[in-house]
């Protein structure tokens, strides 16, 4: 069945733009698909529509709501992500349910509340439409929301369209597969860390894998991107939540997430989020960073105090493009903190297994394993995963 999902979904490539097209970085104008709306608007009319999204949901320079509502379609509710609608709440606050300011769309929020729950919430619609920037990472939760979307679909027999975007981070699969064990809101599929996939790729794999709930399918159209690859380099038009403002946090994400699960800052709280990284105790480095209270990062780790560390903003993009996930920050920080703590309770919590979606990691960090052995363990799982995941590619490697 998911091939033929893909067989039509490949076939809307022919269909022509009907708005602005945005150009990447590398001169590439990539199509996104909420531009292309000769290939969705039809199946749309006289319908009404349930649209996931967020802030990141443009079309060109208007927002896909605005542009629904603009062609007649009648937008019975928002269903938004972590972050919400406009996309300000810290990472991992409850946000309400509530009216769209400006169009008076009722908005559901279906991040920290029960997906039921919000579900149930909900005004009836007859279509699922998402449209929003995913970032490519297994612990980045919009893929995760959609999935669970997909799930209620797929028991009502609903249909889902997801309008896609480029992966800033598709150049490249790392990281070992989730083991399902350690299935969480940061791990829903067993996929590896950065999994190389859109988020329309990603969807029609968990469909045609039978991933969602109970083995069930959903009647699942992608409309894909114009002139995208995986080898694109693609800079998404606005941060696609409050501590990626820009690509370089974004690239650089894969490698310093981990530090989510300890007390090491990683520049929450600064004007680099996720380009910097450090601690109070790292005094044998030179660079310093404090941490401060600001809307996105209310409390950051660290917060009000003077941490050491290292400086990575002003890598260069080519180097951050070859970097891949990069354990060496990891690495030394714990070396650091275990040795002035002589216990790894203070260095991760659990919810380090959650982001790795590994239970061996901490065991080789433990015994002095270095970054590029650990990296070692989980090769052979990106290459099963490169095999698998190559039914629902839709667009060049």
């Amino acid at each position: 069945m998911h091939r033929l999902f893909l067989f039509i979904s490949v076939a809307l490539l022919l269909a022509p733009v009907t708005l602005e097209a945005r150009r990447t970085k590398d001169g590439r104008e990539v199509i996104t698909g909420d531009l292309r709306t000769k290939c969705y608007i039809p199946m749309l009319k006289g319908k009404r529509v349930a649209l996931y999204s967020n802030h990141t949901g443009l079309a060109g320079k208007e927002h896909v709501l605005d542009l629904l509502l603009r062609e007649g379609i009648d937008v019975a509710c928002i269903f938004s992500p972590e972050h919400g609608f406009r996309g300000t709440a810290d990472a991992g606050e409850g946000v309400g349910s509530g009216k769209d300011e400006k169009t008076g769309v009722t908005i559901v929020s279906l991040y920290g509340q029960p997906m039921d729950k919000a579900l149930a919430s909900a005004p009836e619609y007859d279509v699922l439409v998402a449209d929003i920037q995913d970032v490519g990472l297994r612990y980045y939760t919009y893929y995760v929301t959609l999935c669970r979307l997909m799930d209620a679909c797929a028991e009502t027999d609903k249909p889902v369209i997801v309008l896609d975007r480029p992966n800033p981070n598709g150049h490249f699969v790392d990281g070992p597969i989730l083991d399902m064990s350690l299935r969480s809101g940061v791990g829903w599929l067993p996929i590896p860390v950065v999994h190389g996939l859109t988020l329309g790729e990603l969807a029609l794999m968990a469909n045609g894998e039978g991933w969602l709930k109970d083995g069930h399918k959903c009647r699942l159209t992608v409309i894909p991107c114009k002139h995208y690859t995986h080898g694109t380099r693609y800079s998404p038009p606005v941060p696609p939540s409050p501590n990626l403002p820009n690509i370089q946090s974004i690239l650089l994400y894969p490698s310093l997430c981990y530090f989510e699960a300890s007390d090491v800052s990683v520049g929450r709280g600064t004007e680099k989020p996720f380009q910097l990284y450090g601690h109070p105790q790292f005094t044998n480095f030179t660079f310093r960073f404090l941490p401060q209270s600001r809307p996105g990062a209310k409390k950051p780790t660290q917060q009000d105090k003077w941490c050491f560390g290292e400086d990575l903003s002003q890598l260069s993009l080519d180097s951050l493009y070859r970097k891949h996930i990069d354990l060496t920050y990891l690495v030394t920080a714990y070396r650091i903190l275990s040795a002035q703590n002589q216990t790894d309770k203070r260095v991760l919590t659990s919810f380090f297994e959650k982001l790795m979606g590994s239970k061996d990691i901490r065991r080789m960090l433990d015994e002095g394993y270095d970054a590029k052995e650990i990296k070692k363990t989980w090769q052979g799982d990106v290459e099963r995963f490169k095999i698998q995941r190559k039914p629902y590619l839709l667009y060049k490697e």
